[in-house]
């Protein structure tokens, strides 16, 4: 395991930013996935409404 207290701050701070920004990317894709399976029968329901 790479020990992250030993690399220098500048490198913990990339580090930190690529993490948050790989993290951002997957929730993205995940909320499409969700909101492409879930809104047409939302949207359906509410039309008959």
């Amino acid at each position: 395991m790479i020990e992250v207290a030993a690399l220098p701050p500048a490198m913990q701070a990339a580090l930190l930013v690529g993490v948050v920004l790989v993290e951002a990317v997957a929730l993205y894709a995940g909320y499409g996935v969700v909101e492409r399976s879930v809104a047409p029968p939302i949207i359906e329901a509410l039309e008959k409404a």
